[in-house]
């Protein structure tokens, strides 16, 4: 299917110009962590933030987080 940009939406054409734009600033500048070595703590807790993710856990709300930094 073939969608021109007068038949998306404000939205639609946001998102794609946002992710074309990403795109070609990796293309050009690439990662600049790639190929560096992880430190083993931080490649556990990624791990273990995958598994609480997977077992439906999620991180602490917005709002909570505010208040305990009290940023109100």
């Amino acid at each position: 299917m073939t969608t021109t940009v007068a038949q998306m939406t404000k939205g639609e054409l946001k998102e794609m110009i946002e992710i074309t734009i990403e795109q070609k600033l990796l293309e050009l500048l690439g990662d600049p962590d790639e190929g560096l070595p992880m430190r083993k703590v931080v490649h556990d807790r990624l791990l273990r933030q995958k598994q609480s993710v997977t077992e439906g856990e999620r991180g602490e709300s917005f709002e909570d987080v505010v208040r305990r930094l009290d940023l109100e």
